[in-house]
């Protein structure tokens, strides 16, 4: 009895070593791109094409990059962050809202003719589209409304794409709710619509927070639409970024620098609503 239960903690400690090991090698898989991102900001760019990864060791560090991309280029930087805030948060507004409403009707009417689950693959169907098969259309459809180089149009686009999520975790976060809590409201006298403000919507509330995060990652790294849709006044970072590369080649260390403030401003949203996307996504899974 001793020996069997000193083999089962010795299995215990061999299979908790393992799952340690393997946690490590996969946080160093994940986690060294940003460390790349963040040495090679600080390099010179004589060192950045040097096998060289312990700074005072192996290279001088500097912030001559950052300072170069902060008060040398302020304008383009800064311009591109708040293009891509207000495109991403446009779009995820625009998403959640008609995606909320696409749900809602999916998860509580039955359609005729065109059955309901008919439709939520017509909706999932959109993100199997090649964005690039959409692209011309696109661009024709800016010009004659004379949209191009604008945030509308890059809104447009985005909400487009991302808005097939809202409606597929909406539909089943909504299907979560039990409709006898609305039909008990509207026995007392409320109409359909209050019972869905009141009653539904705070109900899903978590997952139309995960959905908007989905739309505003979604549409703050989209750069197909953003490259040829806009060209001064509305480019956001993910073509800004694109742009350190000149007739000498990739500048890397612009590159990273730019990665890295591009980073900030989704990973400040998802701290701050944290909370809401595991259980959003959690309550509004896609189920099919």
């Amino acid at each position: 009895m001793h020996v069997s239960l000193s083999k089962h903690k010795t299995k215990t400690r061999i299979a908790r070593v393992g799952i340690g090991v393997v946690v490590t090698l996969v946080m160093l898989w994940v986690l060294f791109p940003f460390y790349w991102a963040v040495i090679t900001s600080l390099k010179k760019p004589i060192d950045v094409f040097r096998l060289a990864f312990i700074p005072w060791l192996q290279f001088s560090p500097t912030l001559a990059n950052w300072r170069s991309e902060l008060i040398d280029r302020g304008s383009t930087i800064f311009g591109g962050l708040g293009n891509s805030f207000i495109i991403g948060i446009g779009a995820a507004l625009v998403a959640v809202i008609l995606g909320t409403l696409a749900g809602y009707g999916l998860s509580r009417f039955r359609y005729r003719g065109w059955r309901n689950r008919d439709i939520a693959f017509w909706f999932l169907s959109q993100r199997f589209l090649p964005p690039a098969a959409t692209i011309i259309p696109f661009f024709l459809f800016a010009h004659t409304l004379h949209l191009l180089d604008t945030r509308l149009i890059l809104i447009i686009a985005n909400a487009t794409f991302t808005m097939p999520f809202a409606v597929l975790l909406t539909r089943d976060a909504f299907k979560a709710v039990p409709e006898e809590l609305e039909e008990a409201a509207r026995v007392d006298g409320a109409s359909h619509l209050t019972a869905f403000f009141r009653i539904a919507l705070p109900l899903a509330a978590p997952t139309l927070v995960a959905a908007g995060i989905i739309a505003f990652a979604f549409s703050w790294n989209e750069f197909l639409f953003a490259f040829v849709l806009s060209y001064t006044r509305a480019v956001p970072m993910s073509v800004v970024i694109a742009g350190t590369q000149d007739v000498m080649g990739v500048q890397f260390w612009y590159v990273s620098t730019r990665l890295l403030l591009a980073i900030i401003p989704p990973a400040v949203v998802v701290l701050i609503v944290q909370r809401y996307i595991v259980r959003g996504l959690t309550l509004g899974a896609v189920k099919g």
